[in-house]
């Protein structure tokens, strides 16, 4: 059962993060899933990596909207760059992960707590 909380938890992160940048239709929430299936077999087969999980859906669910939509989520550091670019998730393997821009390092957010651009 803590394998599902995990996945759950996970989910839920991700979906956060959808939502927060106003991306959460319903083809990508069957993006996320598509993802959340793909990793319960992971998990089940390494039930101490649960603590990745949520980084790793986040990471699979970036991956499946770069083939189909593009980058996601926007790094909200450099937007005065004219290079716009992706956010990573740091650790790319490992608990506690985070938004992180590739370019300053900076870190952005936690996954699941992106913020909405705020207006003005």
């Amino acid at each position: 059962m803590e394998l599902e909380q995990a996945l759950h938890a996970a989910r839920a992160l991700v979906l956060a993060d959808l939502i927060a940048d106003d991306v959460a239709d319903a083809e990508i929430v069957s993006l996320v899933e598509n993802a959340v299936a793909h990793r319960r077999w992971w998990v089940e087969q390494w039930p101490e990596g649960a603590s990745f999980v949520a980084g790793l859906i986040a990471q699979d669910v970036q991956d499946a909207l770069l083939e189909r939509y593009g980058r996601w989520p926007l790094c909200p550091v450099c937007t005065d760059t004219g290079d716009p670019h992706a956010l990573d998730v740091e650790p790319e393997l490992g608990p506690d992960p985070h938004w992180v821009c590739p370019k300053t390092a900076a870190a952005v957010a936690p996954v699941g707590r992106l913020r909405a651009p705020t207006e003005g």
